[in-house]
């Protein structure tokens, strides 16, 4: 039977998450992919239980004002809570990220050094309304050999609280002990807080949600964190654009699931292409979107908001996109440097020169070419999921799948070495 959880403190469970990590390091390849084929037979198995405390989570959304971009990320269906489950099983299915052999050299006369990946440790996690996440991350964190304490938020706590039960069920189940996955949801902002200090008992953490949450953790972390930052995304919309990639492009980055972080909040338009956008804007209007644009956007429809200054800085994670016209690619290059969170951004052109000078000039965590900036997502890159979307530049960025899950070891093997 699964242990049941008697600690009344937020540090007692990362104790336990502590002890239940060091076997869980151990674990060879063929046990942590078994442990992960029965959580998501679990996930499954407990749909119902699942969408009716979401259900519950959505109705006192409501209640509370919770914003509809948040609603729609905190939102589970039967679909959604299938596609948890096959996302599962597609983490089990990569390859073992521990022990690969990263380097090898001899040293000191003979003595055989090895540099191998090995886990962290305790991973730990603050999110908000993402219930997703409360999978992807518990899902990597274990293929990684690590342990994961997660705080998902009071938006998203009845139905974290049956997605960890569902999976500590399923560790049990296979003789994996259960205490590998803990939350913290219970002791609310005070537990974050916890964990934001826990130096000792968590070895990474790993903050997704708004730009405030973000910052919160950075700056208040003693605990090593991975920054996932906010995506102010922008697409290039250049001279030499096919007028119909311009269109399908923009339209999937925006409308897709505008909610998300990879969805695009910013086009700039070279102004020698300002005769497809009255296409450009139709196709827009068709999906729900409002263009917040400058003058020279509004002067193509009625139907444009005039943007502000404030507008070229925001994620509006809702269906709302700020266009403008710019003279020339430097003119582009400059304001995305100005404005951008650094997570992703796309050019729209076939003069290969200037592609090439955009992939090679735009510093962001993945810049593309011809390409919806939606792609840029673990499960795309074929990471079978992900943590989050780094925008840093310390030890991971972009997409973090099982790689950036794990530190590195160097083992020495000698006979009798001593140094001179």
């Amino acid at each position: 039977m699964m242990t049941i959880v008697t600690e009344t403190s937020a540090r007692g469970r990362m104790r336990l998450a502590k002890e239940a990590g060091r076997g869980v390091g151990l674990l060879d390849d063929a046990t942590k992919a078994r442990a992960l084929y029965a959580i998501a037979d679990a996930i499954d198995a407990a749909t119902d239980e699942i969408v009716a405390a979401n259900a519950e989570d959505l109705d006192r959304g409501v209640r509370n004002g919770l914003a509809e971009g948040l609603r729609d990320r905190l939102r589970l269906d039967a679909p959604r809570v299938a596609a948890l489950a096959s996302a599962v099983r597609d983490v089990a299915a990569l390859p073992d990220p521990v022990g690969r052999v990263l380097e090898t050299r001899t040293i000191g006369g003979g003595i055989e050094l090895t540099k191998v990946s090995v886990p962290f440790g305790v991973i730990g996690a603050i999110y908000e309304a993402r219930p997703n996440v409360t999978v992807d991350i518990a899902a990597l964190a274990l293929r990684s050999g690590n342990a994961v304490v997660l705080r998902g938020g009071t938006a998203a706590e009845a139905t974290n609280a049956a997605l960890v039960a569902a999976m500590r069920g399923a560790l049990d189940e296979v003789g994996i002990d259960p205490e590998a996955i803990q939350t913290i949801d219970a002791f609310g902002r005070e537990g974050a807080r916890e964990l934001m200090t826990a130096r000792g008992l968590i070895d990474l953490l790993v903050p997704r949600g708004s730009a405030q949450l973000i910052e919160t953790v950075v700056t208040e972390s003693t605990v090593p964190v991975i920054e996932t930052g906010a995506g102010v995304v922008h697409i290039v919309i250049d001279a030499s654009a096919r007028s119909d990639w311009a269109r399908e492009i923009v339209v999937n980055a925006k409308a897709q699931r505008p909610s998300v972080c990879n969805a695009v909040e910013t086009v700039l338009v070279h102004r020698d292409a300002l005769g497809l956008v009255p296409d450009l804007l139709d196709a827009l209007e068709d999906a729900g979107v409002t263009v917040h644009g400058d003058e020279a956007i509004r002067a193509l429809s009625p139907r444009v908001v005039a943007a502000t200054d404030e507008d070229w800085a925001t994620e509006h994670l809702s269906l709302d996109l700020s266009m403008r016209v710019v003279d020339d690619l430097d003119a582009a290059l400059a304001h995305i440097r100005t404005y951008s969170t650094h997570h992703t951004e796309s050019i729209i052109t076939e003069d290969v020169a200037n592609a090439e000078r955009f992939l090679a000039e735009v510093d962001s965590a993945a810049v593309l070419h011809n390409a919806s900036t939606r792609f840029t997502d673990g499960g795309e890159f074929g990471f079978g999921a992900e943590v989050g979307i780094s925008t840093q530049k310390l030890h991971a960025r972009g997409p973090m799948g099982l790689p950036e899950l794990t530190s590195i070891k160097w083992i020495g093997r000698g006979a009798g070495h001593v140094r001179s």
